[in-house]
């Protein structure tokens, strides 16, 4: 068992707090992707054609290219309906935090809130340079490197390290 864990199993606050945060970012992904896979209407194709800046024109050529967006469609509603899946219950969480932060920073790239772009879907407030992609990215770079799955959740039982 790591120092790392070993500290956070002493600090209950700070362990149920990094549960907390892992689960409820869980919940985000899973209620997303689930909310995308009932949808038959549902297409990442509207985003993408609204995408701005640095990756605006890859964003046009999925949205151009029927195989591309299928791929990009099932990428966000499976890889969200997973990440939130391995997040809850705390099953291969690292790499659920990992596949979870390059799925939320490619939204932030497709539409990152900087001077001078203007988006047709509405905002949710008034954002600049951060906005909720990025600070959730950085979040489950927080769940990453206080791995409470090995302690709170089944990643503990696939643990080769020795239990205390």
């Amino acid at each position: 068992m790591s120092s790392l864990d070993i500290s956070i199993k002493e600090n209950k606050y700070q362990l149920y707090g990094l549960v907390v945060l892992r689960v409820l970012i869980g919940w985000h992904f899973l209620y997303e992707g689930i909310a995308k896979l009932i949808n038959p209407y549902w297409s990442s194709a509207a985003y993408l054609l609204d995408s701005k800046w640095i990756f605006s024109g890859l964003a046009k050529s999925i949205v151009a290219n029927p195989t591309l967006l299928t791929i990009s469609d099932y990428t966000n509603m499976w890889g969200l309906t997973l990440v939130g899946c391995s997040l809850l219950l705390g099953l291969f969480s690292r790499y659920g935090s990992l596949v979870g932060m390059a799925l939320v920073l490619s939204y932030y790239l497709f539409a990152p809130p900087l001077l001078g772009l203007e988006y047709g879907k509405p905002n949710e407030g008034s954002y600049l340079i951060v906005n909720k992609n990025l600070i959730e990215a950085c979040a489950l770079w927080v769940v990453y490197v206080f791995p409470t799955s090995n302690i709170i959740g089944l990643d503990r039982f696939f643990s080769n390290q020795e239990k205390h």
